[in-house]
């Protein structure tokens, strides 16, 4: 059944894309492992916790940056066939909006570190930081995804990760090297963006288009949706750190950005990877059979629940010694937030593929209507219950607004499921 339902060619692209982003993710995840005993215990769980906070803020500026065209943008490279010149003027408006949304987003960061005293008092944090946004403006992921190129993003971030990884131990020896964190994060960020876009134009000679107003606008009229939507994802995970940041102090911080970083290690890890790498395959079939690619979802989701139900209570026995192992010391606060954060991985895990399908269905107004939502409900949720609970409110929180947004997307796909089918 499952060899009428997917050819062995799609098998290989996938698998092949799907090996390609499993490697990226391992390294972007082994070395933060490999890096994180030595960063705490040199600078300490305060700095770490202000590191934490300044990158919840720079989120928010890569959230605007990429607008949506990690989705709208890959489907639109994959449905384009070889068309050179096509391809060219999409990528132009592409990167012209980001260019665009990076300058602004400099512009809103400089005004914030201006008028809020929080910011203000460490305001070279923020700028440092920062640095992350340009790179992650630069790197055309989303066209090398489009493409179903994953090996050059591979290639591209195992370099910069492993180069960072080293500088790490090279130049962190004492407290007062904290600054250099973010400082080398950026760096590396910049690094890579100009080596993908150098891959891009080299490899698959691109030419970058002057676009006209309407084109531009085109762009930010199809990655609006996905833009809102993202936005609204990102008011309730994003935001979850910086609530914690504003509302406690930046111990509390770090415990919680601890634990959720290792919380999305086991959510990600290799599950993103697989999902990039199957979206821009199935958006290929559904344009040419609804059903099939339906049942290739399901499928698809079904196996991912069930591997999450035999992971996740392994992982909550392991927590004490994973916490030790990625921080060098059994953090009793972590370890109980991690806990409950293993709750919203499961939610997440049984959901994404059902996501996912709405925006390869067209339905990108019903992804976003989900998340806006969860946003509304999430983000009050989130305040009051740090209010209440500390950090660990923030923890609570997450787990009832991803069982929300599960329910939610279950009943949608279901009964468009059952219309696929009917017509």
């Amino acid at each position: 059944m499952a060899s009428k339902i997917i050819t062995k060619q799609e098998k290989k692209i996938v698998f092949q894309n799907f090996i390609s982003l499993s490697t990226l993710q391992g390294i972007n995840y082994i070395l933060p492992l490999i890096v994180l005993p030595y960063l705490i215990r040199v600078i300490g769980i305060e700095k770490f916790g202000l590191i934490a906070f300044a990158q919840a803020l720079v989120q928010y500026f890569m959230i605007l940056t990429d607008y949506g065209f990690s989705l709208s943008a890959t489907r639109k490279i994959s449905l384009c066939a070889d068309s050179d010149k096509k391809i060219s003027a999409i990528f132009s408006s592409v990167m012209t909006v980001k260019l665009i949304f990076a300058l602004i987003s400099f512009l809103l960061l400089c005004v914030i570190l201006a008028l809020i005293p929080k910011f203000r008092d460490d305001w070279l944090v923020y700028i440092l930081s920062f640095g992350a946004v340009i790179g992650n403006t630069l790197f055309p992921i989303w066209f090398f995804q489009g493409k179903e190129k994953m090996s050059y993003i591979t290639k591209v971030n195992v370099f910069s990760g492993i180069i960072y990884a080293i500088c790490i131990f090279i130049f962190i020896n004492s407290p007062k090297d904290y600054l250099l964190v973010p400082l080398l994060n950026s760096l590396l960020f910049i690094i890579a963006g100009i080596l993908g876009l150098y891959i891009a134009f080299r490899r698959f000679e691109l030419k970058f288009i002057l676009q006209k107003y309407t084109d531009i606008q085109k762009e930010l009229k199809t990655g609006w949706d996905i833009f809102i939507s993202v936005v609204s994802v990102n008011a309730y995970t994003t935001t979850r750190v910086f609530a914690v940041g504003l509302l406690t102090n930046n111990v509390f911080t770090g415990y919680y950005s601890l634990a959720e970083r290792i919380a999305n290690v086991i959510q990600s890890f290799p599950m993103d990877s697989f999902s990039q790498a199957v979206f821009p395959r199935i958006s290929k079939v559904f344009a040419k059979n609804k059903q099939r690619a339906m049942a290739i979802m399901y499928r698809i989701q079904d196996n991912i629940t069930l591997g999450f139900v035999i992971s996740l209570p392994i992982a909550y026995f392991l927590s004490p010694w994973i916490i030790l192992f990625a921080c060098g010391y059994q953090y009793q606060e972590v370890i109980f937030t991690l806990r409950l954060l293993l709750g919203a991985v499961f939610f997440v895990g049984a959901n994404v593929f059902k996501v996912q399908f709405l925006l390869v269905c067209g339905k990108p107004d019903l992804y976003a209507k989900i998340h806006i939502f969860a946003a509304i409900i999430g983000l009050p949720l989130i305040f009051l219950l740090i209010i209440k609970f500390s950090f660990l409110g923030a923890a609570i929180a997450t787990v009832l607004i991803e069982a929300g947004v599960f329910i939610c997307t279950s009943l949608i796909i279901d009964k468009l499921a059952k219309k696929i089918i009917k017509n």
